[in-house]
C-alpha cells in the first residue's frame, strides 16, 4: 500500500527514493571500454556472443533488414510513428540557433558561429525494453541540428535481429546507420571507434546501469547527454481531480522500473485517500504488477500539503523529472515552477502523452538535476565558435589596456603581445618605454 503523510512527517531529501543501490560496475565496463579499443570488432562482437547470445557475422543492420521491419510493423504504427515524428519536429524546429556579428564603429568584428557536431551516436535499448519512442526523440533533434551523421547502437536477440519496431521508428526519424550491440560494450565502440562502427562526437540515450557507468567512463573523449537515473514523475493535485486519473499516472512510472520513484502532493485528504484505494485497485489488473507493486510500496508516496501553492513550492525543492498539475488552472501555477524537466498542464494531458507524441522531448534530467539542466534538444547537438577581428587603429586604441590587464596578472608575454603590432612601438612596451630603455 502507498505511505500517505502529511508534509513535513518526511524530509524532501526522502520524498524521492533518488539514491541507486547496486554492485559497483566501474571496473569491468573499464576493462570492457580496454578491450574495445584494443580489439575492436572483434571484441564487440565476442561480447555480442556473451552478453546477447547473438552470433553475428556482421555489425551492421542492413537496408534489408530495415525494409523487412517496415513491413513487420505494419501500416498502423507507421502512422503512429509519423504523427509522433511531425510533433517532435515541429517542436524542435523551433529549438534552431543562428549565429550573431556585432560591428563595432571602430571597425571591430565579434561574432558566434553555431555549428553541429558532425556525428551523434545514440543508445537505444533492445530487448523487452525496446523503446521506437527514444530513437525519435533523440534522432530527430540531432537532424535538425544538422548533424551529418547520427548512427544508432542497439542490442540484438539471440537470433541477432533488432527489435523492428526500432528499425522502423529510425526509418522516419532519417537515421543513418544502426549497429547490433549494446551494453558498455557500444558505449567503447562509439567513442573511440572500430573498423566497423565510426566514432562519434557525441552521445545520447538512456540504459542500464553498465551504460551509465560506460558514459561516464568515456565523457571528456566524446560528449554525452546526461546520466539519467531511475524515472519520477510528481503530481500536483487540488481536491478536484479524478483519483483514478491520479492514481493511473502515478503507475504510468512505476511500471518502468523498482527503483522509480511516484510521488502526488495534494491540499485534499480525502483525494489521498481515495487515490491510495485506486492505486490498489489497478495494480491487481497491471499486466506488470511485480515491478510498479514494487516501485509504489518502497518509493511511492502521496503526501498532504497546506495548500496548492505550498505543493508547488514542494516540486521546486524536489525538481522532478516530469511535473504534472492536475489542477483546474495550470496556467495560473506555471509561473511559479522553477525545476522540472517537463511539465504536463491540466486534467488532460498525462505523462505518457508526453513520452510518445505531443513532441517536446520525453529524455528528461533526473534526480533532481532540472535544478540545473535541460532536457534533450537540438542544443544538445550544436557546438558554438566565437570570432574576433580588430582594425589595426581598433587594437591601437585597445592595446594599453590591455597590456595594464596582462601586466595586472603577472603576465608580461601577454603584453607585448598587444603592444608588439604597433608601428611606433617595439616588442618590449610603449615606443616611450622602449626609448627609456635604449639609452
Amino acid at each position: 500500500m502507498i505511505k500517505i503523510m502529511r508534509y513535513g512527517e518526511v524530509p524532501d531529501s526522502e520524498i524521492f527514493a533518488r539514491a541507486v543501490p547496486g554492485t559497483d560496475v566501474s571496473a569491468a565496463v573499464s576493462a570492457i571500454i580496454a578491450d574495445v579499443r584494443m580489439r575492436g570488432d572483434a571484441a564487440v562482437l565476442d561480447y555480442c556472443r556473451r552478453f546477447d547470445g547473438a552470433e553475428l557475422e556482421s555489425l551492421e543492420v542492413t537496408a534489408e533488414e530495415t525494409d523487412a521491419a517496415v513491413a513487420e510493423v505494419g501500416p498502423d504504427f507507421l502512422r503512429i510513428l509519423r504523427r509522433a515524428a511531425d510533433n517532435i519536429s515541429r517542436y524542435h524546429s523551433m529549438q534552431r540557433r543562428e549565429g550573431f556579428e556585432i560591428k563595432c564603429p571602430d571597425g571591430s568584428v565579434m561574432g558566434q558561429k553555431i555549428i553541429p557536431v558532425e556525428r551523434a551516436g545514440l543508445y537505444v535499448p533492445g530487448g523487452t525494453a525496446a523503446y521506437p519512442s527514444t530513437v525519435l526523440m533523440d534522432s530527430i533533434p540531432a537532424k535538425i541540428a544538422g548533424v551529418s551523421e547520427v548512427v544508432i547502437t542497439t542490442p540484438p536477440n539471440r537470433e541477432g535481429k533488432v527489435n523492428p519496431a526500432i528499425l522502423a521508428a529510425a526509418r522516419v526519424a532519417g537515421v543513418d546507420r544502426i549497429f547490433k550491440t549494446g551494453g558498455a560494450q557500444a558505449i567503447a565502440a562509439l567513442a573511440y571507434g572500430t573498423e566497423s562502427i565510426p566514432k562519434v562526437d557525441k552521445i545520447v540515450g538512456p540504459g542500464n546501469v553498465f551504460v551509465a557507468e560506460a558514459k561516464k567512463q568515456v565523457f571528456g573523449q566524446v560528449s554525452i547527454d546526461m546520466i539519467a537515473g531511475p524515472s519520477e514523475i510528481l503530481i500536483v493535485a487540488d481536491a478536484g481531480s479524478d483519483p483514478a486519473v491520479a492514481a493511473a499516472d502515478m503507475l504510468s512510472q512505476a511500471e518502468h522500473d523498482r527503483l522509480a520513484s511516484a510521488v502526488m502532493i495534494t491540499d485534499s485528504e480525502e483525494l489521498a485517500e481515495k487515490v491510495a484505494a485506486e492505486i490498489e485497485r489497478q495494480l491487481s489488473v497491471l499486466p506488470r504488477e511485480a515491478i510498479a507493486r514494487t516501485s509504489i510500496e518502497k518509493n511511492g508516496k502521496i503526501i498532504v500539503a497546506g495548500s496548492v501553492a505550498e505543493a508547488v513550492e514542494i516540486s521546486n525543492s524536489l525538481a522532478p523529472e516530469h511535473l504534472e498539475l492536475m489542477v483546474s488552472d495550470p496556467f495560473a501555477l506555471l509561473p511559479d515552477v522553477r525545476h522540472a524537466g517537463s511539465v504536463f498542464m491540466g486534467r488532460s494531458c498525462p505523462e505518457a502523452l508526453g513520452d510518445y507524441l505531443a513532441g517536446p522531448n520525453h529524455t528528461l534530467p533526473t534526480g533532481g538535476t532540472a535544478r540545473f539542466s535541460s532536457p534533450l534538444g537540438v542544443d544538445d547537438f550544436i557546438k558554438k565558435t566565437q570570432y574576433t577581428y580588430f582594425t589595426p587603429e581598433a587594437l591601437d586604441a585597445a592595446a594599453d589596456d590591455v597590456a595594464a590587464f596582462a601586466r595586472r596578472e603577472g603576465l608580461e608575454a601577454h603584453a607585448r603581445s598587444a603592444l608588439s603590432r604597433r608601428k611606433t612601438g617595439c616588442a618590449g612596451g610603449t615606443a616611450a618605454e622602449g626609448e627609456g630603455k635604449r639609452e
